[in-house]
């Protein structure tokens, strides 16, 4: 099995590029962004199409079209699995998929994602087609190519939601109690991050045995021969900061706040998995009165930046990634 991977920094174009090589390579591409697989969330997240590309594909995102440009967009479901919904867009160019697969009140797991793209990428190759694997979630690009170094434990929701009211103090404080070798063996980042420190309760108290070996990813048949593995990433700071900038007024444009009202108003809660998502986060504080709307936009920047230069921490440990600077 043949496939092409774009992964890279937020803001460096991976669709655009992504775009371009499913023309050139007959490709599908096949999305890999934690946050883009959440239905609802379309702006904060960047569900657009590649405007400034030199194939004709559509000027408008999926969410930025008129009703008789989305009628263009035909959306089909494929399958369903584990009540994921696998599906594509009908794009001019090339089929997109992985989109819109969850609700924002469901966990999904880099097991999960696992699970979901051995299922399109055997289905694209099936048809003849080149898959095309993009995004900036690493942690689900590296499970995927080179499996779990744990028994990939599933979600627990019952223990998700218990834990999901306690704070990154209170979680550290289970996990230390659980197993402190554990705890003490993540890095920094980690260890204030309420979503990991859950994820290792749940793995820790799982009633599966944890093994130390190195999975398969599961449930496929073929061991990918990645024929490009491309990372993108900002030669300098200065211009990574101010793409980042240009993004977030972009999306506040494009009708950020309005989304965020209406995911809260159809009832989802600021602690929902999906909107534990940089952006939602903190105009949901400015909606709640905790921030004014120029604190919250600039907490928003910044975070995207930290964001971007972990994303390249992380991935720079991988050195099967060819590195193109922009």
């Amino acid at each position: 099995m043949k496939l092409i991977v774009i992964t890279g920094q937020t803001a460096t174009g991976k669709t655009n590029l992504a775009f371009e090589y499913a023309l050139k390579f007959n490709g599908e591409i096949v999305n890999f962004d934690s946050r883009q697989i959440y239905k609802h969330l379309d702006i904060i997240t960047g569900k657009d199409l590649p405007i400034k590309s030199k194939i004709p594909t559509s000027p408008y995102g999926l969410r930025g079209a008129s009703k008789s440009q989305k009628s263009k967009m035909k959306f089909k479901i494929k399958n369903k699995t584990n009540n994921f919904d696998i599906a594509y867009f009908e794009l001019p160019t090339a089929k997109l998929w992985l989109y819109d697969v969850i609700s924002p009140d469901q966990y999904f797991s880099s097991y999960d994602f696992t699970q979901c793209a051995n299922w399109v990428i055997e289905d694209i190759v099936k048809r003849g087609k080149t898959p095309i694997l993009v995004g900036g979630t690493y942690f689900y690009l590296k499970h995927f190519l080179y499996g779990f170094d744990v028994s990939p434990v599933p979600a627990d929701p019952k223990l998700r939601e218990k834990l999901n009211s306690k704070s990154v103090v209170e979680l550290q404080n289970i996990l230390k109690k659980i197993n402190l070798k554990s705890f003490e063996q993540l890095n920094n980042s980690d260890k204030n991050n309420p979503r990991r420190l859950i994820r290792k309760i749940e793995i820790l108290t799982s009633n599966q045995q944890l093994v130390t070996s190195n999975h398969q990813s599961p449930s496929t048949n073929h061991q990918p021969l990645i024929t490009k593995f491309i990372g993108l990433k900002y030669k300098h700071k200065e211009d990574l900061i101010s793409a980042i900038k240009l993004r977030v007024e972009k999306r506040l444009e494009q009708g950020a706040l309005d989304e965020v009202q209406l995911l809260l108003k159809k009832g989802y809660k600021s602690l929902d998995p999906g909107l534990k998502t940089i952006g939602y986060q903190e105009l949901i504080q400015y909606l709640q009165g905790k921030l004014t709307k120029d604190k919250a936009i600039e907490i928003w920047t910044n975070h995207e930046i930290q964001y971007a230069k972990r994303q390249l921490t992380f991935m720079k440990k991988d050195k099967n990634i060819s590195w193109k600077t922009i």
